[in-house]
């Protein structure tokens, strides 16, 4: 190829980068493209860096970095005395295939585990807006207090915060088991909370260290559809079981073939509410006592209760250290914060230590160091304190939209705690079908039948959030939401 026409290709080529890209970057870009493509193909003599530079009026430094950047990536190679060519090692096969979206049936490239987990994948792209639930309204979190506290801890005096760790901050700790002392009535030592990087990596992490592939996982059904995915993606035999107005209620016969690991949120179950009671609760630990069972108790939202009466953790009541308690902040402060916890039997602290270590690799410290501050100056306290409020005054405010219009044809559950309301109707609708129709007219909500392991069991009903939604469009979005509903009555 002449020289004028493999300077015309890369600049064709050069044209086809992002303009917003360094100039040095585009045109390794274009060359390796070009190359990939074959318009420059094996043995093809490139235009020496200064001919080249003065064609396409570049630096001619920026052509040289081009180019040896190539020649180290093996893209080109050099021959002394002669100049620069496209190597004969490029395999021009090589060139990338367009993406294509494995989801659904299993396709070439995905395990069973990728395509169990892209099949059943239920988190939405939409994680805003009425109703969205388990969305806090993070417009209201104190910005200014929080930025300051971490911009304290990122700062050459603080480098030691910017390493990797495996014991998290030893103050967040403290304060954590101070909180959870006055407001949960758990005594525990710091050391036995784990600081981990959101609620789904604590189940993970509990699948992988506590059971083994095929070990059998219980789930509250209809429950939270992310709980029992990672159980599933650690390659857990996942059984649903049902719930009543007492809570979790596995039968006899479930028992007879016991569990490993049984997650459960009993406090405010999700999504109905529900408060599993204490003879219940009672029974759950000395069964799981009993068969050697781990309670993974989930309270997720415990903090954000509307109500005088605080509701005794599992943790708090077991004698026998069968329970593993997971706390989030994700629902008082804001979702992507991405830091949980977990407050550990004694026996597993030290495993559950180098597990999280070896598995994920301990940060976030900067964070970790201003949440503690956060809390031990009050300013944790006062934002929730504020937001009960804000959020059971938007709590009335959708019930009088939604009962008023829909009367008995709806019934509500939960909201003594929390950011949802769980409506049920009282007779068959197409619950996914209602919650399509809605968002297609700009209100988002969640159909209860979604939340089913068993489809068998599966009830209709929609999980709608009020917390995110300022109170002046809650009537408006309530009654468009009421109006496909009675379209599908």
């Amino acid at each position: 190829m002449e020289a004028h026409l493999i300077t015309e290709v890369i600049e064709q080529y050069l044209d086809r980068q992002p303009a917003a890209e360094k100039i040095r970057l585009r045109l390794y870009m274009a060359l390796r493209l070009a190359i990939l493509d074959q318009a420059l193909t094996q043995g093809t003599k490139l235009p020496p860096t200064r001919s080249l530079a003065e064609d396409l009026k570049l630096g001619r430094n920026t052509v040289v970095r081009a180019y040896e950047q190539l020649l180290v990536e093996g893209y080109l190679e050099g021959r002394v005395g002669d100049g620069t060519y496209v190597s004969d090692l490029v395999d021009l096969a090589s060139k990338p295939a367009p993406p294509r979206r494995l989801i659904g049936t299993r396709r070439e490239g995905l395990s069973r585990r990728g395509t169990m987990i892209a099949s059943n994948a239920a988190s939405s792209v939409i994680q805003h807006g009425a109703f969205m639930p388990g969305v806090p309204d993070v417009d209201l979190f104190p910005f200014s207090i929080w930025r300051r506290l971490v911009a304290k801890y990122i700062t050459p005096s603080q480098s030691n915060l910017l390493h990797y760790t495996h014991l998290g901050y030893g103050p967040l700790k403290v304060a954590l088991a101070n909180y959870l002392r006055v407001t949960r009535m758990m005594v525990v030592d710091p050391k036995q909370i784990v600081v981990i990087n959101g609620s789904h990596q604590s189940i993970d992490l509990c699948a992988r260290l506590l059971a083994d592939q095929g070990d059998r996982a219980w789930i509250e059904d209809p429950g939270y559809w992310g709980a029992r995915n990672v159980l599933r993606a650690a390659g857990l035999d996942v059984l649903p079981i049902p719930l009543d107005a007492k809570g979790l209620a596995p039968t006899l016969a479930d028992w007879e073939t016991p569990p490993r690991l049984i997650f459960t949120s009993p406090s405010s179950q999700y999504p109905t509410g529900t408060v599993m009671a204490l003879d219940r609760r009672l029974e759950l630990l000395e069964r799981a006592h009993q068969v050697g069972a781990w309670i993974i108790e989930d309270d997720y939202d415990n903090e954000l209760r509307y109500d005088e009466r605080p509701v005794a953790s599992l943790f708090g009541l077991c004698r026998k250290q069968r329970v593993i308690y997971l706390g989030t902040l994700s629902k008082v402060m804001f979702p992507g914060l991405r830091l949980a916890y977990l407050v550990l039997p004694e026996d597993l602290v030290d495993a559950f230590v180098i597990g999280n270590s070896e598995l994920y690799r301990g940060g976030r410290m900067p964070e970790q160091a201003a949440l503690a501050e956060f809390i031990d100056e009050g300013y944790f306290t006062a934002h929730i304190k504020r937001m009960r409020g804000v959020y059971q005054e938007r709590r009335d405010a959708l019930r009088c939209a939604m009962e008023s219009r829909l009367g008995d044809a709806v019934s509500v559950s939960g909201g003594h705690a929390g950011l949802q309301l769980l409506y049920r109707f009282r007779q068959p609708v197409d619950d996914a079908s209602v919650a399509a129709e809605s968002l297609a007219r700009g209100v988002v909500c969640r159909p209860l039948s979604m939340y089913y392991a068993d489809q068998q069991r599966a009830e209709p009903g929609l999980n709608l959030g009020f917390a995110a939604v300022p109170l002046k469009n809650i009537g408006p979005a309530a009654t468009t939401l009421a109006e496909v509903i009675e379209h599908h009555l």
